[in-house]
């Protein structure tokens, strides 16, 4: 009859999944249901500024407050809020080298090699290696992949969905 997290529920205790999470679409909301369909308590690392800074992305990146505050809002939306642990990613890796009480690591095709790296850091300090749990990337219709730098482009929307290039006007 309480209102506390049922363990049984879940797979795991513990999981972690990062991002940039700059413009959210339905790559993101996938890996985070993923987390969240996986785990009691799901650790979410948002790349901070200075890191973003360092990725030599080919566009401008929110500042991680407004990026931060988006997830947030998406998380409370899909209530899943009370169960994530928000934090910023100074390094490439956060905290899933170093937390000795995590379970698995969600992560994108793109990403997997990242995950690779995490776990062979945990052995080198005596941890046990995390699960790696890989979520296919989104294709949209025309087979290419769904991507921030797309959205911003106008290619797609954030929902995958090609925009009709509209010709300009005859005079």
């Amino acid at each position: 009859m309480g209102f506390g997290l049922s363990v049984e529920k879940f797979r795991y205790r513990a999981v972690a999944v990062g991002g940039t999470f700059d413009i959210l679409h339905i790559g993101h909301e996938k890996l985070l249901a993923k987390a969240f369909e996986l785990a009691e308590l799901v650790f979410v690392g948002v790349t901070g500024d200075r890191l973003v800074s360092k990725l030599n992305k080919d566009h401008p990146v929110r500042k991680f407050t407004l990026r931060r505050r988006d997830l947030r809002r998406l998380l409370k939306a899909r209530g899943w809020l009370r169960r994530a642990r928000i934090s910023e990613l100074k390094d490439p890796f956060g905290p899933a080298t170093r937390r000795k009480r995590l379970d698995a690591l969600v992560v994108s095709e793109e990403t997997r090699s990242n995950g690779l790296r995490v776990n062979a850091l945990r052995q080198n300090q005596g941890l046990k290696p995390l699960r790696l749990y890989v979520v296919r990337m989104v294709r949209t219709k025309d087979g290419q992949l769904l991507s921030d730098t797309r959205i911003r482009r106008g290619e797609v929307n954030p929902q995958g969905r090609l925009k009709v290039k509209v010709p300009a006007k005859i005079r």
